[in-house]
């Protein structure tokens, strides 16, 4: 099988490591990196031997795959050209600002019978790799995901930087339609909402509180499901996976014995564990496990956040 001819549009500070990853794969050939900064797209592609270029459009039709890490508001027209040109398109989340952008993203994809993946890159988090099929859906879901504050991201929410992270997973965890939402948050450093808490009530009965900082003074990034006779705990940051469930005997009287299983995974390369699926998917025809509609799926639950917010 040749070589996939892939690029990657944006060499931003997520842009570069797309470039890394794309280079180590042996079924890959990072031909181009694109930037409007033409030093910046320079020292990337002088990196891993590719072609530096500053604008896109002259790579429509001679790349097979590409990343597109540019910003959000620019998701929809760089994905949408490049799903035109038959390019197999991972655009980082949120998939794009609207929902009807992402109907169209999602269309032209089907179309023309092409991969495309949302940058979810949380899901490719060892811990939650780690959890399989859930048989036992959750009851009640807790997520915490509190970050410094940071001013790469302020052009968008904090729901749309943070938050939209926990909503992706859960809204595929629970796999049950959202039947209510109701948000609150505030602005403290920015002129958007810094902090914001959102409880999700789902079609069967699920309950998920949210919350999302990046404000805090601590770095923490974690998830709590409790579910009939078990409690799972992931933690993000630390890559630890806890499991507390009822076992043999009493530790009461009828008040079973709880028994844990703790697994700490090591440090491993999300990303480069995401870009594997896109090349992945690519090769094999199989549907990404952050497609085009668990985006819009995400994007949609995390607008009608902010809209409660404002």
């Amino acid at each position: 099988m040749s070589k996939l001819k892939c690029a990657v549009i944006g060499t931003g500070y997520l842009g570069k490591f797309h470039a890394e990853k794309y280079a180590s794969l042996p079924d890959c050939e990072l031909v181009a990196v694109v930037d409007i900064n033409e030093q910046a797209a320079k020292e990337v592609a002088e990196k891993h031997g590719a072609e530096a270029l500053t604008d896109y459009q002259s790579l429509l039709g001679k790349v097979d795959a590409v990343s597109i890490v540019v910003p959000t508001t620019l998701h929809h027209q760089v994905s949408k050209d490049f799903l035109n040109a038959g390019a197999h398109v991972l655009v980082e989340k949120p998939i794009t600002v609207t929902v009807e952008e992402a109907d169209d993203l999602i269309a032209i994809a089907k179309q023309n019978d092409l991969v495309l993946q949302v940058g979810h890159l949380e899901r490719f988090n060892p811990a939650v790799m780690g959890l399989g099929d859930l048989e036992d859906k959750p009851l009640f879901i807790e997520s915490h995901r509190l970050s410094p504050f940071n001013p790469r991201a302020n052009d968008v929410s904090v729901v749309l930087d943070l938050m939209i992270h926990d909503i992706d997973i859960i809204l595929a965890i629970v796999d049950s339609e959202v039947d209510h939402i109701a948000a609150s948050g505030t602005a403290v450093l920015t002129k958007g909402t810094d902090i914001a808490n959102a409880r999700l009530t789902f079609k069967n009965g699920c309950v998920a509180n949210v919350t999302a900082s990046r404000i805090s003074m601590k770095m923490e990034r974690k998830m709590r499901m409790f579910r009939p006779n078990s409690y799972i705990s992931i933690d993000f940051q630390n890559r630890v996976l806890t499991k507390h469930y009822a076992g043999e005997g009493e530790m009461f009287p009828g008040v079973p014995k709880i028994e844990t299983d703790k697994s700490v995974f090591e440090n491993g390369d999300a990303l480069l564990e995401e870009i594997k699926h896109f090349v992945d998917c690519i090769q094999s025809g199989n549907t990404p496990d952050v497609s085009g509609e668990a985006g819009r799926r995400a994007l949609a639950t995390a607008i009608e956040i902010t809209k409660l917010l404002h």
